[in-house]
């Protein structure tokens, strides 16, 4: 699909994404936690498929464009580093206060750093 004659559109796909509420609460759970700064990261292997993200991003972290921004920068992230996110997990991600104040590099660092991933 292109997106408005670009190319094509590089967008994380849906089966790369965790929707429904039952599978947010099995991973609260059961899942790992691990804290950052700005974000905290709940995750847990899955058996099929590839590695998913799900995004909580609430008031606290501001504004209805701030918190957009701060969902884009961690899809982005996931979008281009998910095949390295091993073995094949689920991952939340919970933005913490603060979070839309920092630019997309550090998120990049941060989410690296708590997944492991150089």
């Amino acid at each position: 699909m292109t997106r408005g004659g670009r190319g094509p559109a590089q967008r994380l796909p849906r089966r790369s994404r965790i929707r429904r509420r039952q599978e947010y609460v099995v991973l609260q759970r059961d899942g790992r936690r691990r804290t950052t700064p700005h974000f905290v990261l709940v995750w847990r292997p899955r058996s099929d498929g590839g590695s998913r993200l799900g995004l909580t991003v609430s008031r606290k972290v501001g504004g209805a464009v701030l918190r957009n921004r701060v969902k884009r920068w961690v899809r982005e992230w996931f979008r281009r580093h998910r095949t390295l996110v091993m073995p094949v997990q689920d991952v939340v991600v919970i933005a913490r206060p603060g979070a839309a104040e920092i630019g997309y590099l550090e998120v990049a660092t941060e989410l690296a750093r708590a997944l492991r991933i150089q």
